[in-house]
């Protein structure tokens, strides 16, 4: 065990000595590493091949520059990118992110973490991701159109329906999509619908879809307390986000009888005794592009609070976070567990931090992580390409069917590997060996690739 603890802390510093200034890198990588000791020492093949150094190492990484002209007729220029971290069980997959905060730590953390998850689906794609330090918010559609065909006129070249397969993210929706694939079309000059994923519904898109990631992230919550002999009916609930993920993961534990009594944006938050009223949410996010301090202004029972870090000072018996990386740090992690949080279950990507996660479990409080708990989104866009491939467009019905089918999987995948590694309240663990497996055996069986 010793041996194996040294290799996993050499690649670590191995990744920190090349990348030295990409810390969400080195988290999302020390996170997967330090759980999988166990299956190293029982597969020192894994550490002959180098499997660990090879995986921490994108297969390919693409930067480019994105120019575009505004409304004003000024030339803008941002930064595009594409990482390409492991395809050994399939097409890269993973979103396109436009937010300011995007480079290339953050970008490389997710593709890293999209390797596992995607892997944990059981379904034939590998990991990838991409984007820009574009801004959507504020701008208009024809700018955005014009960023969008700019962006898409050097990535085109780098995507596929069997090579990358990208799909939205923060800022990337069904407008940014479309203009993203009406540029990839007329410059193919062919209608690879299967080279894109969550597509409008009148051009290749599958219905789910926009529900997927919200409602696997309850599918998954609920097969956690269904093992506990529980049910989210009846409780108290706590959401941040507002976007695709936390309306959906509202609807859907609304749906299961919970009381769910927040949901936030980078603002601040609001909280609502009597219920959130998902209707309205809608209006606002969804339909008028607006802030949530209008739920306030609109829902006489509801608080307004400024700042959204405050949201996990509300007590509830499950907590759900959906907006962004890193949102639940050691702090709030301590308060959420003093005020009586039962399970955490990550909607975003890694949105708590390696701390608050050690003391969730030290707390003994059920924890979905995220490479699990959120991986709907990303199986439902494989149900599309299926789909695309096929010619062929599935019911809501089959589609949600199919999505709570692989969650429960992954629950009982994640579950086994925690059980057959001796920590069996461990998902953390459970999950990133599941992961971690599968395709650490596809690239053994494929040589120096």
């Amino acid at each position: 065990m010793a041996d194996m603890k040294k290799y996993v802390e050499d690649v670590l510093e191995l990744v920190k000595r090349r990348d030295p200034d990409q810390p969400e890198f080195h988290n999302t990588v020390k996170e997967v590493l330090t759980t999988i000791v166990p299956v190293l020492e029982k597969n020192p093949k894994y550490a002959e091949a180098k499997i660990l150094e090879r995986m921490v190492e994108p297969e390919r990484v693409i930067t480019f520059r994105v120019p575009w002209q505004d409304d004003k007729g000024e030339i803008q220029i941002n930064r595009g990118y594409r990482v390409q971290m492991n395809s050994a069980i399939g097409p890269y997959k993973g979103g396109l992110r436009f937010h300011p905060s995007v480079n290339l730590s953050i970008l490389k953390f997710l593709a890293f973490e999209q390797v596992f998850k995607n892997s944990l689906t059981s379904l034939p794609i590998g990991g990838g991701k991409g984007g820009s330090d574009f801004d959507p918010k504020g701008k208009s559609d024809a700018e955005v159109m014009r960023f969008c065909q700019s962006f898409m006129t050097e990535l085109y070249r780098h995507i596929g329906p069997h090579t990358d397969v990208p799909a939205g993210d923060i800022g990337v929706g069904g407008r940014e999509i479309g203009f993203l694939y009406g540029q990839y079309k007329r410059i193919r000059d062919a209608y690879d619908d299967a080279v894109l994923t969550g597509k409008g519904l009148t051009y290749g898109g599958s219905l789910t879809r926009t529900e997927a990631t919200g409602y696997g992230l309850l599918y998954f919550v609920k097969n956690m307390l269904a093992d506990k002999n529980d049910s989210i009916k009846g409780k108290t609930v706590v959401v941040s986000g507002a976007g695709n993920v936390a309306i959906y993961a509202i609807q859907k534990a609304q749906e299961f009888g919970a009381k769910v009594v927040t949901c936030s944006d980078s603002n601040g938050y609001v909280y609502d005794p009597n219920g959130i009223n998902l209707a309205v949410v809608k209006q606002i996010k969804e339909v008028e592009r607006g802030r949530i301090k209008e739920y306030a202004a609109r829902v006489p029972s509801a608080e307004y609070h400024e700042g959204c870090k405050g949201v996990w000072t509300v007590k509830c018996d499950v907590a759900l976070p959906c907006a962004t990386q890193s949102e639940i740090d050691l702090e709030s992690a301590k308060i959420l567990v003093s005020n009586g949080v039962k399970l955490v279950a990550e909607g975003a990507n890694m949105p708590s931090t390696l701390d608050a996660i050690e003391h969730f479990q030290k707390s003994g409080i059920m924890f979905g992580p995220a490479k699990a708990a959120n991986a709907g989104g990303v199986a439902t866009s494989a149900l599309e390409m299926s789909q695309n491939s096929m010619r062929l467009s599935w019911t809501f019905e089959e589609v949600d069917k199919k999505l709570e089918s692989i969650m429960t999987n992954i629950y009982k995948n994640a579950k086994a590997n925690a059980e057959k590694y001796g920590e069996p309240d461990n998902l953390v663990m459970g999950a990133n060996i599941a992961g971690f497996v599968k395709v650490a055996d596809a690239m053994m069986a494929q040589g120096l690739v």
